[in-house]
């Protein structure tokens, strides 16, 4: 029987917000119901945005929290090997190509819809422009940029939560970049090497990443793994009362800032409970108490809301 793993992967840029939390517990409730083993990527790629010391504020949070791994942290920043090789795989088996468009010329091309998150669908513009990297180069004078050439046909898989999905992702995502014009990896080819590596078989994140799966699919199957690819369960997100993903316009909601204002964990895991569909208010709750009594088939359907009063009773205010 292969052992089943999965991994926690927050990243950098920023605190863990509540949002956050209630997704990397609900990994960590599924991973501890069923066995799975634990891996934690710190995934730090992504230069200007990285915060200084922040993966160290993550990993305290998760620690306040109760939760726990068995493997890392594992940095991506200590993994270019590993993706120049899976780059060079792909150019050599024909599955990338060299783009020298600059995104307002993606963004202002006539022929561009819009994905379902706003983003620009590239229109193919560079697929078959260039004969080489090199000569993609020379012609625009600064090193190209790499993009996956995405097969017309759909992609199905069955979702730990939301069931059964089909994308096309020639028609509905467009060719993806998988490398920077400065060689830095993308995200969607960084965590396809990362999971194989880590020998990752379930995938658990907000549904605002539903669209990386097809993609990742692709670099799968480019990359000879189409037999290693994880299962996929995608959240719900916590929105605000505007109904947008959390974020800062919603407020501080770090993880950090409850509990420098005193917040203890045990309040605050009972509110992300409830989220998960969990009915406790325990004065001393730890997140493994919450292990017997989580099911999946019990998280809200819909979006979560966070809302002032939430804050409020977090911060004791009402009390």
């Amino acid at each position: 029987m292969v052992k089943q793993i999965t991994r926690l992967a927050p990243s950098p840029t920023g605190a863990l917000h509540l949002g956050n939390a209630r997704t990397f517990l609900i990994n960590w409730l599924l991973a501890r119901q069923n066995g799975w083993k634990i891996v934690l990527r710190i995934e730090d790629i992504d230069g200007p945005r990285i915060k200084r010391n922040a993966d160290s504020e993550l990993i305290e949070d998760l620690r306040w929290l109760g939760i726990e791994w068995d493997e890392g942290p594992i940095y991506q920043s200590d993994r270019s090997d590993a993706y120049a090789a899976a780059l060079r795989q792909l150019i050599e088996n024909g599955s990338v190509y060299p783009c020298t468009c600059t995104r307002k010329e993606i963004e202002l091309a006539a022929s561009a819809p819009h994905s379902e998150d706003g983003a620009a669908i590239y229109p193919g513009t560079c697929r078959g422009r260039y004969p080489s990297i090199e000569a993609a180069t020379s012609a625009a004078g600064r090193a190209p940029a790499l993009r996956f050439a995405v097969p017309a046909g759909p992609i199905d898989f069955q979702d730990g939560f939301q069931g059964p999905r089909t994308f096309e992702p020639s028609r509905e995502l467009g060719d993806f970049v998988v490398a920077k014009a400065d060689g830095t990896p993308a995200y969607q080819l960084a965590v396809v090497v990362d999971d194989l590596a880590a020998s990752v078989t379930q995938v658990v994140r907000g549904d605002d990443l539903i669209e990386s799966t097809p993609r990742q699919i692709l670099i799968y199957r480019a990359l000879g793994f189409a037999d290693r690819i994880p299962s996929y369960t995608h959240l719900p997100l916590v929105v605000g009362t505007d109904g947008r993903r959390l974020a800062k316009r919603h407020g501080d909601t770090r993880l950090s800032m409850y509990r420098d204002a005193g917040v203890s964990s045990s309040r605050l895991l009972s509110l992300l409970a409830r989220w998960c569909g969990i009915d406790q208010s325990s004065q001393s709750l730890r997140a493994i108490d919450l292990i017997d009594s989580f099911r999946l088939a019990d998280v809200p359907r819909g979006s979560i809301v966070f809302t002032d009063a939430d804050h409020r009773k977090l911060l004791g205010l009402d009390d």
